[in-house]
């Protein structure tokens, strides 16, 4: 029994960390581009932000899922080592963001949360996507 109790606080803890990395990545996303995110995808129903933060949250969740894989035993170090991770991963996730706006003609934010779809939300998905693949399989 003591064995399950300590592997479902260990669940908990990695999950509740996980959300905590997922709150910061949508935080620094929001910096990143203009207006509100969350007011652009649930009030006026924009695509593109939508696209962009869906795949933040799938790379920022590949680069948790995988710390927390090869976490080891100890779950303090674990925990550790998965918040570091994550946290590496959005800054990195940021640095692609900024790197590719400066790469590309025009505003990456600002192409984003204009009123039409924008191709350009294509690359920066695979982009943020393949970071998030990159992070995590530097993980291993």
């Amino acid at each position: 029994m003591t064995d399950l109790v300590s592997g479902l606080l260990s669940t908990v803890a990695f999950a509740a960390l996980g959300l905590v990395l997922l709150m910061i990545g949508f935080y620094v996303i929001d910096l990143l581009t203009p207006g509100k995110l969350g007011r652009l995808i649930f009030v006026e129903h924009r695509r593109d932000p939508a696209l962009l933060l869906g795949s933040s949250v799938v790379a920022i969740a590949t680069i948790v899922g995988t710390s927390i894989y090869t976490a080891e035993t100890d779950t303090l170090h674990g925990l550790a080592s998965t918040a570091a991770y994550g946290l590496v991963g959005i800054v990195l996730l940021a640095i692609a963001f900024v790197v590719l706006d400066l790469l590309t003609p025009g505003k990456l934010g600002e192409l984003m949360t204009d009123d039409k779809d924008d191709p350009a939300i294509w690359v920066t998905v695979a982009v943020q996507l393949a970071v998030g693949v990159i992070v995590a399989a530097s993980i291993t």
